[in-house]
Order: structure tokens, then C-alpha cells, then sequence
């Protein structure tokens, strides 16, 4: 590094715990939530939350600016296309909390599909009557679940759900034939073969609402959909409506178009289990993500190859 400290910049307010670790390593820190104007043409690499948008108006007003480096797996909130056109790069953490989503998709799966939540609030609220068993729910072994993606975090979710008896398809838009699961002929065809639909896909611009009214149909009313991957992948105002509707049995999301998702959004919606954006987040995985990012800063500054770019 050179005598002046390389400047980067921390994009939301939920990385600020990152700033001490950075100074440490010897870079000045300055936050997007208060940059001064002065500090613009400065900023030659930022530390990203992938799921915020960046917008390239903002990135225009950083004329040093080299590399994106995310903490997070994905990458959604940045247009990939325009930082390269420009020299920029952009790194992500690459497949490090595939397997806490994947235990977090198990878990929503679970306490939707058996009314766990649901049977929570029964207790609690005193309405557990000696004659009440909240009624049965079908069992999960010898269940269908469509994995939608076929990542690392999919593929995770392949393993756990086949360990509970169920059998696995999938579908995603390149052909895996070294996977030992079959590939749907296409998505609608997965989700009407399913009961279970798990998202697990990774998100950009091509497939915004991908889990369509069609698909959402596709997968019935006795069919449960799990949402792990983004929020924009899936039309949120076609499940709310399918699910008060009964055209669609269950969901269980951990992601929202909009984050923090409105409390009111959800307060008349049926059978919906909900959870903050936190199936990636573990004590374990936290650390090696921004352990990854700060490497390829460091590769960086370094001249030598990144760690993690995206694809």
C-alpha cells in the first residue's frame, strides 16, 4: 500500500461493524450514509451488502473506484455489466453459507409444512383444548420437492430434504449432467410434478419474478413454496394473492421484495411462515464471508488475482 491509506467505502449501514477491522488493516473507512463530497474522487473500493442496490448514478460520482467486494453471496444489487464496462470488478463470497441457507430452508420447510409455527401460537394464546390436535397434516416422507437452482445452496438442500425421504427434482436454466438429481423440462413442469417448491437460485435482472402466477399456480393449492434465494425472484403480489385465494397451499419465505418487508403486508395473508433475511447469517458464516472480502481488497491493492469474482 502506498503512503495515503486506500480509501473504501462501507455501502449500508448494516456492514458499519466492519469499519474497525478495516482501519485495522490499514485502509480509511468512510460510510455512504455520511460522505462528504470531498471524499468522492477518493473512494477507489467499496465493501457491499450484494442485496442493496448500487445505483451507476452514485458509482458515476466515484471516478477511483476499482472494485466492488460483497460480503454476501449474492451480488443483485449491482449491475455487473456496467462496472466491467468500466474496469470495475466485483467479488462475492463464493458458495461460504450454503449449507446454513440450506439448513434455514429445511426449517422453514418443516415448520410450514407441519404447522409448527402456527401450533406455537396455539399454545401461547390458550387455545389448546383437550379434544384440539389443530388438525392433521400430511406426512413429509415420500414427498416431492423442486429445487429451483442447483448451486451450492441448492444442491445442500437436495441432500437434507432426500435424508428426510423425499425425492428431489430440479430446474434451472443450464444443464448439470454430473448431478445425480433429474432436471425438469422446465420450471412450470418441476412445480406442477411438486409438492414442495424450494427457490434457491441466484438472483439478477433476467429473472425477476421467475416464481410467476403460472408457476405459483403450477405448484397448487396443496403445494408449499419456500423462498431462499432473493425476493425479487419471486412475484410477491401473485403468492400473497394465490395464498389468500387458496390457490396456492403454503409459503415460507426468508427474503421480500422490499427489506424490511411491511408487518402490515402480511397481517391478513394464510399459512405464510416468516423469517427477517437471516438464513445465511451464522456466527460461523458471518466471519468467513467478510474474511473473503477482505482478501480480495487485499489481493487488490496488491496487484495479485482476486479471490472470488463473479462469474
Amino acid at each position: 500500500m502506498s503512503d495515503s491509506p486506500p480509501v473504501v467505502l462501507l455501502s449500508h449501514v448494516m456492514l458499519a461493524p466492519m469499519q474497525a477491522g478495516l482501519e485495522a488493516k490499514g485502509y480509511r473507512v468512510v460510510r455512504r450514509w455520511d460522505l462528504a463530497d470531498s471524499d468522492r474522487p477518493e473512494v477507489v473500493a467499496i465493501a457491499h451488502a450484494g442485496e442493496v442496490v448500487l445505483e451507476p448514478e452514485f458509482l458515476a460520482t466515484l471516478p477511483k473506484l476499482a472494485l466492488i467486494a460483497n460480503i454476501s453471496v449474492g451480488y443483485d444489487g449491482v449491475d455487473v455489466p456496467w462496472c466491467r464496462a468500466r474496469g470495475i470488478e466485483v467479488t462475492h463470497a463464493d458458495g461460504l453459507n450454503a449449507e446454513d441457507v440450506a439448513d434455514h430452508a429445511v426449517g422453514l420447510l418443516i415448520a410450514s409444512w407441519r404447522n409448527i409455527v402456527e401450533g406455537d401460537r396455539h399454545v401461547r394464546e390458550g387455545r389448546w383444548a383437550p379434544d384440539d390436535r389443530l388438525g392433521a397434516r400430511p406426512a413429509l416422507k415420500g414427498r416431492k420437492v423442486g429445487v429451483v437452482g442447483m448451486g451450492h445452496i441448492g444442491q445442500a438442500c437436495a441432500v437434507r430434504v432426500e435424508a428426510f425421504g423425499l425425492q428431489v427434482a430440479w430446474w434451472g436454466p443450464n444443464p448439470k449432467p454430473d448431478l445425480a438429481w433429474p432436471r425438469a423440462d422446465s420450471l412450470v413442469a418441476l412445480a406442477e410434478a411438486s409438492d414442495i417448491l424450494i427457490v434457491a437460485c441466484r438472483a439478477d435482472a433476467s429473472n425477476r419474478n421467475l416464481i410467476s402466477q403460472e408457476v405459483i399456480e403450477a405448484l397448487g393449492p396443496r403445494g408449499l413454496l419456500v423462498n431462499v434465494a432473493r425476493g425479487s425472484v419471486v412475484d410477491e403480489d401473485a403468492l400473497i394473492a394465490a395464498l389468500k385465494d387458496k390457490r396456492l397451499g403454503r409459503a415460507a419465505l426468508d427474503v421480500f421484495w422490499q427489506e424490511p418487508t411491511p408487518a402490515a403486508r402480511w397481517a391478513d395473508v394464510p399459512n405464510v411462515v416468516l423469517s427477517p433475511h437471516a438464513a445465511g447469517g451464522t456466527l460461523e458464516s458471518i466471519p468467513k464471508m467478510i474474511g473473503q472480502a477482505q482478501e480480495n481488497l487485499r489481493r487488490h491493492f496488491a496487484g495479485e488475482t482476486l479471490l472470488s469474482p463473479v462469474p
